[in-house]
């Protein structure tokens, strides 16, 4: 008979023993404080220890921790009209303090060459440009608040994941930390919605509480599908992790057919044709095409005020089938179109009363009322839901002035032009894959963001910022394997 090995056991260190003491006690005076006084947030206080003891020993899990919340998160209401999304905003502002305490003790963590990149120079002038509005804002408690979101996301998602984001791997350890999350967030939305038929009224319902809207959940659906299209690329064909990106890409696309957004279909084709704008090197032809287009439709529709002739008719209605809606929109005849001419006809009329430093950030709201025209109003336009401009742009040039307005729209452009000059530099084709996964992705939010505002939510900005990361930090990457070109 084989001798039996012998396993020996360490006991646990001194340090171990006071650190399990100290979270024992820490858990039974939490639970003691809950009952006693009727203060139930003390229960969370074991959790957040551990929140911290995990920032001091290893905060790239926490990193990839805040990764797999964005997909479940949901949105809270508090007292005096705030809001969060919980549990992934209180570690958005952690990473964010913790990145900031990082960079003044070791400053070598803020990379030169991530930091001096064109797309972080703009996007930086963009925050200041936030900032200076924020000072002079109409209503400055309303733009302070807009603003502090605005520092965490930036920080977080642009710069601390500038600091993770070191090689390939680390891009994929993200990628699965918010895949697996998000399909399942995704499958529970759609089989609710199969027991409601897949209605289309229906669809608002069965995304709670995960996804505010159907709006929000086709965004992250469309900006995530190039992600998972080209992650696959870097796995061998038919492993298990290729199958995997497969099956998710399915469940993901027939989530997006039946989320009932035309803006998602929409930026999809838009992504789709990108991607040969890019590998046939015609974007500066592309964003040219698309700023004639766009002087020559102001243009027309200032000239004689032909813009009245968009007003809404009796035929205005809102649709419960999906299919009229898509009807209705090419005949102009849909109540959500209608609204979004009443808002943006505001919004011109607004940045007329001061063009270069507009009203201060989030302050659309509390003044469009008293600059819509009668002859646009419909019977939606009461706006319970105070929700602004459905045009990030247009929400721009009213909040923070046509300065404003241009210094983002030359972000978006340093990011495709740039984007599309390292690709072609690029010779590691993996490389090449998760450059285009991010380019795409941004392409997507592009297009959401001509009829939606939506930079400033866990589900659309944590990747507008996190992809412009990505660009800049493939470019450090792929210095040794980057071309001669």
């Amino acid at each position: 008979m084989a001798e039996g090995k012998i396993i020996a056991i360490s006991a646990p260190s001194a340090a171990a023993k006071y650190q399990f003491f100290a979270f024992s006690a820490l858990v039974a005076l939490s639970i003691w404080g809950a009952l006693a006084l009727e203060q139930i947030f003390l229960l969370a206080l074991p959790f957040a220890a551990l929140v911290l003891y995990q920032a001091v020993v290893d905060y790239e899990k926490l990193y990839l921790l805040m990764w797999a919340c964005v997909p479940i998160s949901t949105e809270i209401f508090l007292p005096n009209g705030l809001g969060t999304d919980l549990p992934v905003e209180p570690l958005i502002i952690g990473l964010m303090l913790l990145y900031i305490v990082r960079l003044v003790s070791r400053p070598e963590t803020l990379k030169n060459g991530f930091v001096s990149h064109p797309i972080a120079v703009f996007l930086l002038l963009h925050l200041v440009w936030t900032g200076y509005t924020t000072i002079i804002s109409d209503n400055i408690g309303v733009s302070i608040k807009f603003l502090l979101a605005k520092i965490w996301y930036i920080v977080t998602f642009f710069y601390f994941s500038g600091h993770i984001l070191r090689d390939e791997k680390a891009w994929k350890r993200v990628f699965w930390w918010f895949l697996i999350p998000f399909v399942l967030a995704v499958t529970k939305v759609v089989l609710h919605h199969a027991v409601l038929s897949f209605g289309f009224r229906e669809i608002n319902t069965a995304t709670s509480p995960f996804f505010r809207n159907h709006v929000s959940y086709a965004a992250i659906l469309a900006l995530f599908l190039p992600i998972a299209w080209f992650a696959r690329h870097l796995y061998a064909r038919f492993s298990i992790a290729w199958w995997i990106i497969w099956a998710s890409m399915g469940i993901l696309f027939f989530a997006l057919l039946f989320a009932y957004t035309r803006a998602a279909y929409v930026a999809l084709v838009l992504a789709i044709m990108a991607y040969w704008v890019v590998r046939f090197r015609l974007m500066r032809w592309g964003l040219a095409a698309a700023g004639l287009v766009a002087v020559l439709a102001v243009g027309y529709l200032s000239q004689g005020n032909k813009f009245m002739e968009l007003a809404p008719t009796e035929r205005t209605v809102a649709h419960e089938d999906f299919e009229d809606i898509v009807a209705a929109t090419y005949k102009l005849e849909d109540v959500s179109t209608m609204e979004r001419y009443y808002r943006w006809v505001a919004a011109v009329r607004m940045s007329q009363q001061d063009l270069w430093a507009g009203y201060g950030p989030g302050n659309f709201y509390g003044f469009y009322k008293g600059y819509t025209l009668n002859r646009f109003t419909t019977y939606v336009s009461d706006n319970p839901e105070q929700s602004g401009v459905h045009n990030y742009y247009l929400m721009l040039l009213v909040e923070q002035g046509l300065l404003g307005m241009l210094i983002f729209v030359a972000l978006n452009f340093v990011i495709l032009i740039y984007g599309e000059r390292l690709y072609h530099q690029l010779t590691d084709e993996k490389m090449r894959a998760i450059l285009m996964a991010a380019l795409l992705s941004t392409v997507v939010i592009f297009a959401f963001l001509l009829m939606n505002d939506m930079i400033e939510t866990d589900k659309v900005g944590s990747f507008f910022f996190f992809n412009m990361a990505v660009i800049i930090a493939i470019g450090q990457w792929g210095k040794k394997v980057v071309s001669s070109k």
